[in-house]
């Protein structure tokens, strides 16, 4: 049943992108029943099934835009997902909060890709959608309504199809819920008949998301009534557990561990940590502010103090889910798998499986050896102590609990942005 209503609605996107005219011919449908749920779909004769959806991710780090194709090859066969165009740009949105007009900028600039991707005779009938996340979600309602209304301006001025809403700043909750179906619809889980799914765990720079399907009823009775949320898909409801951790992302976890966070006078002011090299002092720019930064020359170094010092980052603040205890599958990408990169945990263009444990080994490595992993990033110390600290102390994973780290699946990028487009189209009723 999943796979059949996939199927439809599929045939429903595909029907609003290629709607026809009179002389089209009749779409046939050969599941029963299907008239009393689509409207009757015609095309061109000689059409080509394909149809596309423009997706903009406007994170708090930078933004990317996702175009994607899809297919239906035949009649009889479900329509995939045939390709993504994916391209971004730094820094974010946020970053220019007193210029609109150049974030503006950086949105047309990136429309030159869904351009050159999408055949000119279907942008009129190509969706085009904005979805911001923490880097807007913490900037003042003023600047941030700035921003989005000089994005809408950009979209209306381009050949696109700009439906109702297409500008907004996405909920938390619908973020981490979002990357959780990219993931499970990459994977086959959402139309397998096994109701096995993944766990989704996406680091981004001002928020982090950890979102899974529960297996025991206790986790959901004992989890804070909103880090429960219940959507429909498919024919299917899912109750997942899903929290977004805002000011908890890798580089507003940065400013808090500095205790840079809100912080005034900072036209003087140095921000100074442990994890930090020694001899290390420089500018540091956030969502368009810039703070003086630098290690502790006469103070103490390493893993130990660095730990120490995250830790009120995260203790108290993190909500641990009491199933993680268990063998649970989990998916992490963004900074989780930048990071393990960085400091050489896996392949840049295979990822891989590590164990949570293996995070905190490589951290105390990076941190007792900075000079070695200097020129990588004077924060990797810093940033990958942060993860250790985030799973173990925060989420609460065992060591031995093993992460897919993926940066795409199946060649399509592991984040929300195929699942908003998803949402756009079907309009999850989440509640």
């Amino acid at each position: 049943m999943a796979r059949r209503l996939l199927y439809l609605w599929l045939l429903s996107l595909w029907a609003l992108c290629w709607g026809g005219p009179a002389e089209a011919e009749q779409y046939d449908m050969d599941f029963p029943g299907v008239n009393s749920i689509l409207p009757i779909v015609t095309r061109p004769a000689n059409a080509s099934r394909i149809f596309y959806g423009v997706m903009f991710d406007a994170g708090s780090t930078g933004t990317r835009i996702h175009v994607y194709t899809f297919i239906q090859k035949d009649r009889a066969e479900l329509p995939v997902l045939d390709n993504e165009m994916f391209q971004s740009v730094k820094p974010g949105l946020s970053a220019y909060a007193d210029m609109p007009e150049r974030g503006g900028d950086t949105v047309r600039q990136l429309l030159k890709v869904a351009k050159r991707t999408v055949p000119r005779l279907e942008w009129k009938r190509t969706p085009v959608v904005l979805r911001a996340t923490a880097g807007l979600r913490l900037l003042p309602e003023g600047k941030a309504r700035s921003l989005l209304k000089q994005v809408h301006e950009v979209f209306e001025e381009s050949p696109f199809f700009v439906p109702d809403n297409s500008v907004s700043i996405m909920d938390g909750t619908n973020e981490g819920i979002l990357a959780w179906v990219t993931v499970n619809f990459l994977t086959g889980h959402l139309y397998s008949s096994s109701k096995k799914t993944v766990g989704t765990l996406d680091l981004g720079g001002g928020s982090t998301q950890i979102t899974f399907l529960p297996k025991s009823k206790k986790t959901i009775e004992a989890a804070p009534a909103d880090y429960i949320a219940r959507f429909d898909m498919f024919n299917t409801t899912y109750q997942l557990y899903t929290h977004s951790y805002l000011g908890n992302g890798l580089k507003a976890a940065r400013l808090a561990t500095l205790g840079a966070l809100g912080a005034e006078g900072l036209e003087w002011r140095v921000f100074t940590s442990s994890c930090l090299p020694k001899k290390f002092q420089e500018d540091w720019t956030f969502g368009g502010i810039t703070y003086k930064v630098s290690g502790v020359e006469d103070g103490s170094a390493g893993f130990k103090p660095c730990y120490e010092e995250v830790l009120k980052v995260v203790k108290g603040i993190v909500h641990q889910p009491l199933e993680l205890k268990g063998g649970s599958i989990f998916y992490a990408f963004s900074y989780y798998f930048d990071r393990a990169v960085d400091a050489g945990l896996i392949d840049g263009s295979e990822g891989g499986a590590v164990e949570v444990r293996d995070f905190k080994k490589r951290a105390k490595e990076v941190c007792n050896k900075k000079a070695k992993y200097r020129t990588v990033s004077p924060f990797l110390c810093m940033d990958m102590t942060y993860i250790t600290c985030l799973l173990k102390e925060g989420f609460g994973f065992k060591e031995n609990t093993v992460l897919q780290l993926t940066k795409k699946v199946n060649n399509v990028e592991a984040s929300w942005a195929l699942g908003a487009t998803f949402d756009y189209f079907q309009k999850l009723n989440i509640r």
